[in-house]
């Protein structure tokens, strides 16, 4: 009886004919062209993509030069498409541009490693909002401790494999745990208190980073009605304000009629100010401008308005 041939393993045949060099080429990423429509935004972005003078410049840079970095995206989860991870804005500018497609490279990356590379490949950049920079060391830091980068919660060490992912993630963006915590509380705030940390407030309103650490501790209902109060008394609360605010609500003593006393209190060295409502004055201005630059523009004009008037009493 003949015996049967033994199987051969087809898999490596191409091997056969090509090259160390092919084949070591085929590993490489490639830069590819992607029709923009197949690309989605990547999950909860923590970074806004603002028309302001900064992408302006990028819109102008595109239209002369195109994108001199191509975009990274990952599949799509769904089966179809991509999903962008590093590019967000030069995909903007092109579109601003009329583009339809954009050189990319596609990238297999799992949940973690796409969140890391999104937040890495942005973190650096210049205007960035403080509660921006907060959602993204969340994201780095949930990412980070799914990878297995917290594996022991009662080390000390810093620098070492056993570090806590805070303690590693500061390192990597040279902060402090204490600083990147107090980012990451700004995530706790509602929207119009997160605004005023950012100085984008319709308002006008603003809260410095620390008392606004104090009053992402406060409850949800008691944020709306702080917001309310800061509307109604033109105040925003002080430091020491915004402490005890968290204590009373710690103790459950929280109203508002207490947080209305305490705006009213007249703080040190307190100077009287005007307040203006935005819709008040949004007319007069393109809708991608923000309130520092309406500002800007209002202190410009009652420059020029007083040398005018200062110029027509010397007649």
């Amino acid at each position: 009886m003949t015996k049967p041939l033994p199987k051969i393993n087809t898999s490596s045949l191409d091997d056969l004919f090509t090259t160390e060099e092919q084949r070591q080429d085929a590993k490489l990423e490639k830069v590819i062209k992607i029709p923009i429509d197949d690309i989605a935004d990547f999950k909860k972005h923590p970074f806004n993509v603002r028309l302001d003078e900064e992408m302006e410049s990028l819109i102008k840079s595109v239209q002369e030069n195109g994108i001199l970095v191509p975009v990274l995206v990952r599949p799509s989860k769904k089966g179809k498409g991509y999903e962008m991870v590093s590019g967000h804005r030069r995909k903007f500018a092109m579109i601003k541009n009329g583009a339809t497609e954009i050189d990319a490279i596609v990238r297999d990356l799992d949940d973690d490693q796409a969140t890391i590379i999104m937040v890495d490949s942005n973190i650096q950049r210049e205007n960035i909002l403080p509660s921006e920079r907060g959602f993204a060391y969340k994201m780095k830091l949930d990412a980070m401790k799914h990878q297995g980068k917290r594996v022991d919660l009662t080390s000390s060490q810093v620098g070492t494999k056993s570090s806590r992912a805070d303690t590693q993630l500061a390192e990597e963006e040279g902060k402090s745990r204490n600083q990147i915590q107090r980012y990451i509380r700004l995530t706790y705030l509602v929207k119009p208190l997160r605004d005023m940390v950012d100085g984008i407030s319709e308002d006008g309103f603003k809260i410095a980073l620390n008392p606004a650490y104090e009053l992402s501790f406060l409850k949800i209902d008691e944020q709306n009605d702080l917001v309310q109060c800061i509307q109604d008394t033109l105040a925003t609360p002080s430091l020491a304000q915004a402490q005890e605010l968290k204590r009373l609500s710690q103790k459950n003593e929280l109203d508002e009629d207490k947080i209305v006393d305490m705006l009213m209190d007249v703080k040190p060295n307190q100077k009287e100010k005007l307040s203006l409502k935005m819709e008040e004055i949004n007319k007069y201005f393109p809708k991608s401008y923000t309130p520092m630059q309406k500002k800007d523009i209002i202190i410009k004009l009652l420059g020029d308005w007083a040398k005018r008037k200062d110029k027509s009493m010397e007649r």
